[in-house]
């Protein structure tokens, strides 16, 4: 025993010399953190520090792997989030299941005075909010405020809706009977959010869901894990001052592991998915699998069509903004310009002199338009699309470098030569490149509108009364957003948003958008004497 004193003593004062060391650069990592210098302080106003739980459900945790944040204008860590396990996972949707018990049977309009606090919290943290997602996803100030005005817009919708919500009263064809329509909560609803809109897309389906009866499981991106959180806070703390339970709104912040158990969990009575096709097609095999419902909203290759009679004083800014707006990247944003002949080079040398104009910048500088890409992965992206579409016959004519500044900047680019049914212009590739083709018929527009796997959004330009009825009509376009004399991004939220074919097929915000969170039920009620049967039938 005497023996092993002396090793021990000398690990003893081993360790305590390189303690110092350890606890310097232990320091100096804190203090890169952006939320440790003065000037992002104002993030601690959303209750975030340097390393967040990234688990509620009810009450906060995290015990998986420790992530951190980076800010994309110039890839600095901003803060740490400790990521759910599979064990947290599982304690989180058994609360979630428990919660739902509760919120089922509070009547559908004081769900309703719940969710309009829940926007009223909102309105009171919209910009320093707006601010993190700016700072976190890399679109621009007015952009990131913009999207929380979304959530809180929805709340608005929801609040509405849940006075409104029914089926109708059916005409029975047996005396004596009563037909009608019951709709009710679906139960759990598994949110998956991506990146490029980290409040909106969980706001337009939390509010609704909510206003429904269900209760809701939220995994956002792993790449905006304190969006995430600082949502969760402010909707935990309405939910907690009204004495409500706190897995109504759960959340857990994780990677593919958590998305896959949640995509295969039968207690998870909807899945909503939004991300890429790819995953979005992943996700669905698995959910339906087990035969349970979802809602994907994927992604689009977008098309503004413009005709000869078109008011190029519309199209040249409605195509800035859709093509550079967030940096090319939002599902809605156009990726291809179809222009007719007779005015192409001019709309090409016009659109192409806006784009010097844009001014390129930090996102929360409020004179920016343009910001950096998510991430830097999405900046090879950038890079390999630009490489093919020149192999394939294209012509830069604008933009196509990376920039020479910290973070995810390139260039917005145009790009013209191609062919309509090129390889690069059926793929959809979530950066800032725009690819310009010349048309000569309506017939050839409209078709090349149509031969891309997404369906998402579309537009014309144009003062033709008959070709806007014959594009919104059946042989017109094929998108679930079907747009006329402007852009195809700026969905508003009265309408329902999603697209066709690989976009999914979902429905997310307004008109009848609800029904996807609720089941339905046909009920034939008897308040006769006799028990008549269906078509005439006799069983006597």
């Amino acid at each position: 025993m005497q023996r092993f004193i002396p090793l021990t003593i000398a690990r003893h004062w081993a360790i305590r010399k390189k303690l110092p060391s350890l606890c310097h650069r232990q320091v100096a990592a804190m203090s890169t953190l952006l939320i440790n210098q003065s000037k992002y302080s104002w993030l601690k106003e959303l209750g975030l520090q340097e390393e967040n739980d990234g688990v509620y459900n009810g009450t906060w945790g995290g015990k998986g792997e420790v992530i951190t944040s980076h800010c994309p204008a110039n890839n600095e860590p901003i803060a740490r989030v400790r990521q759910a396990t599979l064990a947290e996972y599982e304690e989180t949707v058994q609360k979630a299941k428990e919660a739902w018990k509760v919120w089922a049977d509070i009547p559908a309009p004081k769900r309703g005075e719940i969710v309009r606090q829940i926007g009223d919290a909102l309105r009171k943290k919209i910009k320093v909010l707006g601010s993190l997602v700016s700072l976190e996803m890399g679109k621009i100030y007015v952009e990131g405020v913009g999207e929380v005005q979304e959530y809180v817009d929805v709340c608005d919708y929801a609040v509405g809706l849940s006075r409104m919500i029914g089926g109708p009263i059916l005409p029975s064809e047996r005396p004596g009977h009563a037909l009608i329509e019951q709709w009710n909560p679906v139960g759990l609803v598994g949110v998956i959010t991506a990146f490029n809109f980290p409040v909106a897309v969980y706001g337009w389906n939390n509010a609704l869901a909510l206003v429904c009866g269900n209760v809701c499981l939220w995994k956002g991106a792993p790449t905006t894990p304190l969006t995430s959180v600082a949502v969760t806070k402010i909707v935990a703390e309405v939910l907690e001052q009204n004495d409500l339970p706190g897995a109504i709104c759960s959340m857990t912040c994780g990677g593919a592991d958590i998305g896959s158990a949640l995509a295969k969990d039968e207690r998870v009575d909807l899945v909503s998915f939004t991300g890429s096709t790819n995953v979005g097609k992943m996700v669905s095999l698995m959910v339906q699998e087990r035969f349970g419902r979802q809602l994907l909203e994927l992604g689009g290759n977008n098309a503004i069509i413009v005709f000869e009679d078109a008011d190029l004083d519309l199209v040249v800014p409605g195509t800035v903004f859709a093509a550079v707006g967030t940096a090319g990247q939002r599902c809605t944003t156009t990726r291809r310009l179809m222009l007719h002949e007779s005015v192409h080079d001019e709309v090409v040398q016009r659109i192409a002199k806006a784009y010097k104009q844009v001014r390129i910048g930090d996102p929360w500088d409020p004179s920016t338009l343009y910001g950096p890409l998510h991430t830097r992965q999405a900046v090879e992206q950038y890079k390999a699309a630009i490489e093919s579409a020149k192999q394939q016959g294209g012509t830069v004519v604008y933009g196509g470098q990376v920039m020479d500044r910290p973070g995810n900047y390139v260039e917005p680019t145009i790009v013209t030569g191609l062919a309509h049914d090129a390889a690069i212009v059926h793929t959809e590739t979530f950066v800032p490149i725009l690819y310009v083709l010349k048309f000569k018929t309506e017939d050839e527009a409209f078709s090349w509108n149509n031969e891309v796997k997404q369906g998402l959004s579309s537009s014309i330009f144009t003062k033709d009364l008959g070709r806007v009825f014959r594009w919104l009509g059946p042989k017109g376009s094929d998108c679930g957003i079907v747009n006329v004399n402007i852009p195809t991004s700026g969905a508003e939220i009265g309408g329902a948003f999603g697209g066709e074919k690989h976009t999914g097929g979902g429905r997310e915000s307004g008109s009848d958008s609800w029904k996807q969170y609720m089941r339905r039920s046909t009920c034939t009620i008897n308040y006769s004497k006799d028990l008549p049967l269906a078509q005439g039938i006799k069983f006597e």
